[in-house]
């Protein structure tokens, strides 16, 4: 019988036990779960796997703990840039939007982008008049904003750093982040039929300039999906998966070299993107309903369900 799997992250990082509160770590976990139960019951009630990630996706883009949708974070200019992806592993379908503003669910205008659009990217004001042209929820800035989120902004608005999820960067190093702040965040699922999905949607970076690009919504770096080898949505420092196309990376090499989907997600994160200097991690799932976390970071906000009983919810690097 096919095994049904839907495994989701909420972002990597700097993330170790004693740094969240009692009360955060059951946000963060209820959170997740709730993700979970959205995207697990597409699953269970025999739905497809993008529309089971889509639901897992939009729950936690509506939910302002993490860096997606109403949590998006604060550019330089002090507005919500947001990106998303969805790849269907069926027929490689995809759909992207980067730079959006104002759009409640970037994951379901992606999803309109890979299905109506006759396009895969569609970027800024553009994209924009593409939502409205489908009848999208759009939102007024009120709706992001986030106290938290603006005072980490506040913090570094009137610098040259740039904001990731777990530290700082400029041109000439690296401030650490004392709040620790992540969550970008994905899903990948393996519906009843077999077939693959991978979505992911991001705020992107705190005080990030000239109309910055990560990873996220780029097909093969921050998301990917294959029926023949696997479904990958990422998260970290983007500008290096972007350098290492990383999710079509891992495709390949199972595609090419016939190692497993662990062996292949590992090699890319824990040996290649690290020699590179990229943090981050990942979450994959094949054809077969086998999942996996890999992550080089100290955390990764992570879950995963499947119809063999199986469930996860975990933040730290156990």
């Amino acid at each position: 019988m096919q095994k049904t799997t839907l495994i989701i992250h909420g972002g990597a990082g700097n993330i170790y036990k004693g740094m969240l509160t009692d009360q955060q770590e059951i946000d963060y976990q209820n959170g997740l779960k709730y993700a979970l139960d959205k995207g697990y019951e597409i699953l269970k009630n025999g739905g497809t796997a993008p529309d089971a990630v889509i639901a897992a996706i939009v729950a936690m883009e509506d939910n302002p703990l993490f860096n997606a949708g109403k949590g998006a974070v604060f550019t330089k200019k002090g507005v919500h840039e947001m990106d998303a992806c969805i790849m269907d592993g069926k027929d490689l379908s995809a759909g992207a939007v980067a730079g959006v503003r104002h759009i409640k669910n970037p994951i379901a205008l992606a999803n309109e982008v890979m299905l109506h659009s006759g396009h895969v990217f569609l970027s800024g004001s553009g994209a924009g008049e593409f939502a409205l042209q489908q009848g999208l929820a759009t939102l007024p800035d009120e709706y992001f904003f986030n106290k938290e989120r603006y005072e980490q902004w506040i913090e570094i608005r009137d610098s040259n750093f740039y904001q990731l999820d777990h530290k700082a960067d400029n041109l000439k190093g690296v401030a650490p982040n004392p709040n620790h702040k992540f969550g970008t965040v994905g899903a990948a699922a393996c519906d009843a039929q077999g077939n693959i999905a991978a979505g992911t949607s991001t705020g992107g970076m705190t005080n990030k300039r000239f109309g910055r690009i990560g990873d996220s919504p780029v097909v093969g770096s921050g998301t990917y999906a294959n029926n023949a080898t696997c479904a990958i949505s990422c998260t970290g420092h983007g500008e290096f998966f972007l350098r290492a196309v990383v999710a079509h990376d891992i495709s390949c090499l199972i595609e090419y070299k016939g190692i497993s989907l662990h062996e292949a997600c590992d090699f890319v994160v824990k040996d290649k993107l690290k020699k590179m200097g990229g943090e981050g991690g990942l979450i994959a799932v094949n054809r077969l309903g086998e999942a996996h976390f890999s992550y080089n970071s100290t955390g990764m906000n992570r879950a995963m369900r499947n119809s063999e009983g199986q469930e996860i919810v975990a933040f730290y690097g156990d």
